[in-house]
């Protein structure tokens, strides 16, 4: 029997609307091959995990190295060095006043722990988060997600959650335009916290660019208004880095684009290259308000994830991988800024580094092209090019490729990209 037949057989996946037929054997830097020999080149990096490049050989080494030494000892009941080693790298690479972290295993995993901590300290219940937001499928998590579709038929979620419009300019909730706007969506916050709230909010919870939610890129003021309301209101401001962090979008960590600092960060993705790792760093005064029994992870901060996250974080210093992202980013967004004024399918291109959204439309009503991104994708896997779809809607194609991309590599991306949307879509006349 082959991958499918034994999925089919005994796997569970009724909740996935369609695989990719692509039976992935093994992969390096930008390329997959599937079992038939089949190179395809990768934009989606496992859903903005490989940062690094499939197979890194220093974080592969890396990860060999401590599997001959130590897999597994508890990281919560012994001391183990690799976390001790990654917890300290990481105060040194994090924005602001982050110091002491805690290793679990994803990032649902980590968002959950900085809610608890975050309640915690501030002795409140409530959480202010954003629409269209995505955070992760565990009750918690979903709980906190503004997306009606990941959430259907899952209740009851958590009490005590309130929503912000999402800073979703092109498809602005409130209806206006940048930046006449003044950032309103920001600044809606504050009617948030006084007429959806009992008063007691812990934490304001924000991806510093919302991935699932379509690749959304927030106005450059909007963190800082939205800071200045969330401090007058007495919470913590938890940045959720899980899919834009480890140099995804040109800085180490998004919210360096914003020059705000958050009281606690939640990362996992790219940490360890595609090693399981989660983890949320919080100030000291923050992060000391657990007490004995509080929390714990059974697998959290492995000796291996934690040895290859080492590793990774040291690739991205020494091979300027945030640096290449904002380089090749750039490249990628150059051309389809013009395959926008060239084809009317292209109705909005966004993006931060190799953290690339291209929303698709039927019409000038922006009508969301949901089947036509299907097909847009798919042409793009028979021509050897693997790209995400995302949005609420599902018509933003994503490009998220591991930041070793070349310029080779980002040229063809954008070829076959053109070719495909030659294929499906009207010169705009």
């Amino acid at each position: 029997m082959n991958a499918k037949q034994l999925y089919d057989e005994y796997m569970i996946t009724s909740m996935v609307a369609g695989f990719e037929p692509v039976t992935v054997e093994q992969a390096s830097g930008c390329v997959i091959t599937d079992t038939e020999g089949r190179e395809y080149l990768d934009c989606f990096s496992g859903i903005a995990v490989c940062n690094a490049g499939h197979g890194h050989p220093k974080i592969v080494d890396a990860a060999h190295r401590q599997l001959d030494k130590l897999i597994h000892c508890c990281t919560y009941v012994y001391y183990s060095p690799r976390a001790a080693e990654l917890a300290r790298k990481l105060a040194q690479i994090t924005p602001g006043a982050l110091q002491k972290s805690f290793f679990g295993n994803c990032g649902a995993e980590a968002l959950e722990g900085a809610m608890r901590l975050a309640k915690q300290f501030t002795d409140r219940t409530e959480l202010v988060c954003l629409t269209m937001s995505f955070h992760g499928r565990t009750v918690g998590t979903l709980s906190i997600t503004g997306n009606y579709s990941r959430k259907k038929g899952t209740g009851p979620y958590l009490s005590g959650i309130a929503f912000a419009p999402a800073p979703y300019c092109y498809r602005c909730p409130l209806k206006l335009k940048y930046p006449q706007c003044g950032v309103a969506c920001a600044e809606f916050l504050e009617h948030v916290f006084r007429y959806q709230t009992a008063g007691g909010v812990a934490a304001f919870i924000a991806e510093p660019v919302l991935g699932e939610g379509g690749i959304i890129i927030p106005p450059p003021e909007y963190f800082k208004t939205a800071m200045e309301i969330v401090r007058d209101n007495g919470a913590l401001f938890i940045a959720d880095e899980v899919q834009s962090g480890f140099g995804r979008t040109g800085k180490l960590f998004a919210i360096e684009h914003y020059d705000v600092e958050p009281d606690i960060m939640c990362m996992a993705k790219g940490i360890a290259n595609g090693f399981p790792l989660g983890a949320f760093i919080a100030r000291p005064d923050i992060a000391e308000a657990f007490t004995p029994g509080d929390h714990l992870s059974t697998f959290g901060g492995n000796p291996v994830s934690c040895a290859a996250a080492m590793a990774n974080i040291d690739v991205m210093s020494d091979e300027k991988l945030p640096q290449n992202a904002t380089v090749r980013g750039d490249e990628l967004m150059n051309s389809l800024i013009e395959f926008k004024e060239k084809y009317s399918l292209v109705g909005d291109v966004r993006g931060k580094g190799l953290m690339i959204g291209i929303e698709l439309i039927k019409d000038k009503n922006k009508t969301p092209a949901s089947e036509e991104a299907s097909q847009i994708r798919r042409l793009c896997r028979e021509a050897g090019v693997l790209v995400g779809i995302g949005g609420v809607f599902g018509n933003v194609l994503r490009l998220q490729p591991p930041l070793v991309l070349t310029a080779e590599e980002s040229q063809r991306v954008l070829d076959v990209l053109e070719k495909s949307l030659v294929t499906l879509s009207e010169p705009v006349k």
